[in-house]
């Protein structure tokens, strides 16, 4: 009875640690966004949606772990890594930081999932480089890891907003006619993460950008 007890507590204290494997084969993928029921539905939270879309489909369950709350994933021998950091927007790197270092993942099997004001909604843009644009997450992200290159996906959600009222509109929900159109743009986003880790993400970046 004794030995069946250290069995389940070593078996949950290990859950969420991806078995040691060739790194090459291991990817984070980092959704960002803001924890709590008040932004489950907005804009800013499309990097969570994406995952949660993700896990859904694949039938993965988040735990809360250090920083943030994380699932695997499996797919022709590479591992994924889910993870919505749980630090808020603002400071969204000291997650993504800490678990390439735990997990001993390359820099280059990174891709970050954010929105972005710039683009038409739904947009795909996935980049290996760029600025911050103005987005506190990537902000955050590139003086943690300091060096702006790292792959991220953004997501459109474009710029219908007037004067002033950018913080309103980011950390506003999706009108209706978006939510008709999101789980198409969602589908795409699961074949956009699944490429990257498969394919690379100079080929992802041909085949979605634009799509």
């Amino acid at each position: 009875m004794l030995k069946k007890l250290i069995d389940i507590f070593i078996r949950s204290k290990t859950a969420f640690t991806i078995e040691e494997q060739d790194p090459m084969k291991k990817f984070l993928i980092v959704g960002l966004g803001n924890i709590g029921p008040k932004y489950e539905n907005t804009r800013h939270n499309i990097g969570f949606k994406i995952l949660d879309y993700f896990a859904k489909k694949e039938d993965l369950t988040f735990e809360t772990q250090k920083l943030g709350d994380v699932t695997t994933y499996k797919l022709k021998g590479r591992t994924f890594l889910f993870l919505k950091p749980n630090t808020f927007m603002n400071l969204s790197g000291k997650a993504i930081s800490y678990w390439l270092t735990k997990e001993k993942i390359p820099l280059e099997h990174l891709l970050v999932i954010t929105d972005d004001l710039n683009l038409p909604f739904g947009s795909i843009r996935v980049k290996m480089k760029g600025s911050d644009g103005g987005h506190n997450g990537l902000k955050d992200t590139q003086n943690s890891l300091n060096t702006t290159k790292y792959n991220r996906y953004r997501f459109g959600i474009s710029d219908a907003f007037s004067k002033g009222r950018q913080v309103d509109y980011v950390l506003g929900e999706w009108t209706e006619e978006e939510q008709e159109k999101l789980p198409e743009r969602l589908d795409k986003s699961i074949e956009i993460i699944k490429s990257f880790a498969l394919a690379g993400i100079s080929n992802t970046m041909n085949t979605f950008n634009g799509k």
